[in-house]
């Protein structure tokens, strides 16, 4: 696929996980259904490249063992415990932070230098976000929320993390689907430890609506979504993959016009304006 549609289709994918995450909230704890999602996602990565004879092992292990830490395990624990704490618009805005530290850390990692250009981009991201979510981030700020906005945080860091620990198995020759499928497994084994440490039971939750939901975020928002994403990482860089961060919230505010009868005012629409020149600025070649 050209860059374009890689782009697209991974804002469209990761905009529309929510509807299928709020499905699955307080039915099972949150690091069960975590595990079940990349359970079921690696299980299934694995047996396709198996079928298809182009299941291979890594040369170099360890960076597959930290992107997995980072992208299918620790960063989700963040970023849904955040949730918990403040309402899911800051978390979104926190989030957008990835192409900053994308750009930081792919500076700390590989030398990359940081231009004006994506600090100004991720910037108009940012604030284009902050309007749109300006109800919800209007908040008197307390303990509770101090926790949710460190969680959250330190979920989009480790997020990235992820992200360098992808490029630098790009530059090993590791093609991010074999990255991905063992990565999602170890992920998911991470998390069966973790939830055998803190004494939680795999609760098996009753209803088709969960395990739709299920069956969706493991197959469109974990395979298809992140062997997307990190292709991006590949060809364009960190930062500018992680705008996509920044653009995939207004998809989710667009399906709750349709579906949840959101409102739009004008500081929505300055948001979505800032937003899309964000992308402008990232994009452009000079």
């Amino acid at each position: 696929m050209t860059t374009p549609v890689l782009f697209a289709a991974t804002i469209l994918i990761w905009g529309t996980t929510w509807i299928a995450i709020a499905a699955q909230v307080g039915a099972v704890p949150v690091a069960v259904s975590v595990f079940y999602r990349f359970a079921l996602a690696g299980v299934l990565m694995l047996a396709v490249l198996a079928a298809l004879d182009r299941l291979r092992s890594p040369a170099v292990w360890r960076f597959v063992v930290v992107q997995a830490l980072c992208l299918f395990c620790l960063n989700f624990l963040g970023l849904y415990t955040a949730t918990s704490l403040v309402p899911s618009g800051l978390v979104s805005v926190i989030f957008s932070l990835a192409s900053i530290f994308n750009a930081v850390n792919a500076r700390i990692f590989f030398g990359d230098r940081i231009s004006r250009q994506t600090v100004l981009a991720g910037a108009l991201g940012v604030a284009g976000l902050a309007c749109l979510f300006w109800p919800d981030i209007d908040i008197t700020a307390g303990a509770s929320t101090l926790r949710g906005i460190g969680w959250a945080v330190l979920g989009t860091l480790i997020f990235s993390w992820g992200n360098m620990a992808s490029r630098q198995n790009t530059h090993l020759g590791i093609t991010p689907m074999t990255a991905n499928a063992w990565g999602m497994g170890i992920g998911a084994l991470c998390l069966l430890a973790i939830l055998f440490a803190t004494g939680q039971p795999l609760v098996l939750p009753r209803g088709g609506i969960y395990w739709t939901a299920l069956v969706y975020l493991s197959v469109i928002g974990s395979i298809i979504g992140f062997t997307t994403y990190l292709m991006l990482v590949g060809r364009i860089g960190s930062a500018k993959a992680g705008y996509a961060t920044v653009l995939f919230p207004i998809v989710a505010l667009t399906l709750s016009t349709l579906f949840e009868g959101y409102e739009w005012t004008a500081l929505s629409i300055l948001g979505v304006i800032l937003a899309g020149l964000g992308n402008v600025v990232m994009f452009r070649r000079r």
